[in-house]
């Protein structure tokens, strides 16, 4: 057994390059005698079919924070850990049946464009440089490092290089192409993702069996780790304080996924980019079914790395390739790169394959919202609001260019964070409440004024920060309450709300304000297919809660 890189690794692995790269200039090309415009970049020309958008929806979110970080959490804590794939699921249910609706009439290219038109230009762009800061500096900047210490765990390559490598490879087609690049390479993307996903899968139960296949494995590693199969952790679990117990399902993670899923620009582009709600909407429901079987390829395989190093009789038979890049609990995050080094000759390379596009699909999607919303929201409104096509579209790429060049200073920066899934959680966390809190009351509270919202989102983050920060230096005061981070996040949304709520009240004496959103039953109908197939998905979380409850 070898962890080296044999000659079909390489040349499947190069295959992939080469094919994604080729899709994407292609589809990028500009037709004859059409100038690119806003339309055609940000949002592919209003083109994209529910497959394309479905299969864009989970290249986009699955990244190396899922493949690397989130085994590390299924190393470390378990199958807790997927209920952010699986009440994502249903988080995509509520997205397009209450919000993609209003999204879509309004005819929007960037979600702080629809803060200006139901609040104001002011707080449009205080959310703006929200979303700029947090998407180069967290995002952008974590997926480049997790994929570089993918490639550097994997094939030695150096941290500094394969940084490097990965933000050339992404800006290669998407600053040229724009959406349009980045959602049909994604359809491709999605298949090495879920194929590499699986063969990583097998590979790590088929291990633990002896050879015996997938259905022993993970026989043997829920009858080696019951622990480890458990969804809802009670408070003496050691990872209790990242995944609160019942508040997974009723508290914190609720304000993640719907500000993930419904007011995140670089996942709510693809839906805006559709050929009509309908399509939308099946889009969703299509991400909704994947988003199910998602922990099958980013937790198990990490559960199964942690049943391994535990059982010496396995560990002998993988001989000096099993003590390198070991994982621990310390060092969770190395648990799947790890289980990359056992893959036969040709699935190694389908392998990496995955978790480059994973990587990449991610940083094209990240790049191409933060030019949008760059673009959109800031040059357009304050620096040339009459440009050209040809001036809008040269920005979008050069602003994407400087977004990754920043990312690529800070991504070194995060080494030695472990389980880089709940870092990514936390610090977005901090700002994703008094976001939702805004957007929430927008949408579906016609009294809510613009000062409102604005104090609001300001307040909002002192008072995440004081949930954050001062526990740890005066817990001994009945004042400081050391809550978990999810808990956080439901305290910061529901006091955000509140002043919300008082200051709008105050201010229009129980009025409608008058941007306020007229909501109609025949706004949110519709059609059977998605019907069904919601509750399908509903059915679906019932029996996998009910069977890994405790």
């Amino acid at each position: 057994m070898t962890a080296a890189f044999g000659f079909w690794d390489y040349f499947i692995f190069i295959l992939y390059a080469f094919l994604i790269l080729g899709v994407g200039l292609w589809v990028s090309r500009d037709k004859k005698g059409h100038q690119k415009n806003a339309e055609d970049y940000f949002l592919a020309s209003k083109s994209l079919p529910w497959w394309a958008i479905g299969a864009s929806l989970i290249a986009a979110n699955i990244s190396a924070e899922q493949f690397i970080g989130m085994s590390g959490s299924g190393f470390a804590s378990g199958l807790a850990i997927a209920s952010y794939e699986w009440m994502g699921a249903l988080t995509l249910i509520i997205v397009g049946k209450y919000f993609l609706p209003i999204f879509i009439e309004k005819g929007l290219y960037t979600i702080p464009e629809f803060v200006e038109k139901r609040y104001s230009t002011n707080l449009k762009t205080i959310l703006a440089v929200f979303w700029i800061g947090l998407y180069v500096f967290v995002n952008l900047a974590s997926v480049l490092y997790l994929g570089a210490l993918a490639l550097e765990t994997i094939m030695g390559i150096p941290m500094l290089y394969g940084i490097i490598g990965l933000a050339l490879f992404a800006a290669a087609y998407s600053l040229y192409g724009g959406l349009s690049a980045v959602a049909w390479t994604d359809v491709i993307q999605v298949v090495f993702l879920i194929l590499g996903g699986l063969v990583t899968t097998y590979l790590a139960l088929n291990t633990v069996s002896g050879g015996e296949g997938i259905i022993a494995g993970f026989k043997k590693v829920y009858e080696t780790a019951p622990d480890r199969f458990v969804m809802i952790l009670d408070e003496s679990h050691p990872e209790y304080r990242n995944l609160p117990g019942i508040a997974v399902l009723v508290g914190g993670l609720w304000v993640a996924n719907l500000y993930y899923w419904g007011f995140n620009q670089y996942i709510i582009q693809r839906t805006l980019a559709a050929k009509s709600l309908k399509e939308a909407q099946k889009g969703i429901l299509l991400a909704a079914f994947l988003k199910l079987i998602l922990p099958v390829i980013v937790v198990i395989p990490g559960i199964a790395a942690f049943v391994i190093i535990n059982d010496p009789e396995i560990m002998a038979g993988l001989g000096e390739v099993g003590l390198k890049n070991l994982p621990s609990l310390e060092q969770a995050d190395k648990a799947y790169p790890w289980l990359l080094q056992f893959l036969p000759t040709g699935l190694k390379g389908i392998a990496f394959a995955a978790l480059a596009a994973a990587i990449v699909s991610s940083l094209a999607s990240m790049l191409n919202s933060t030019s949008t919303i760059f673009t959109m929201d800031i040059y357009r409104q304050y620096i040339n609001k009459n440009a050209s096509d040809k001036a809008t579209v040269a920005t979008g790429r050069i602003s994407a260019g400087v977004a990754l060049l920043i990312a690529g200073i800070m991504a070194p920066l995060l080494g030695g964070i472990d389980q880089a899934f709940q870092f990514i959680q936390e610090y977005t966390g901090v700002v994703s409440p008094g976001i939702l809190a805004v957007f929430l009351l927008g949408l579906f509270w016609k009294k809510t004024t613009n000062k409102g919202a604005i104090l609001g989102a300001l307040v909002s983050i002192p008072i995440a920060m004081y949930f954050k920060i001062a526990p740890k230096g005066w817990s001994t005061s009945p004042l400081f309450v050391d809550v978990p981070f999810m808990d956080q996040m439901g305290y910061t949304l529901i006091l955000t709300m509140i002043v919300i709520i008082v200051v709008s009240l105050l201010q229009n004496h129980g009025k409608n304000d008058e941007k306020g959103i007229p909501l109609t039953k025949a706004l949110f109908k519709t059609n059977p297919v998605f019907n069904i197939g919601s509750f399908a998905v509903m059915l679906i979380l019932v029996v996998l809660y009910s069977l890994f409850w405790s």
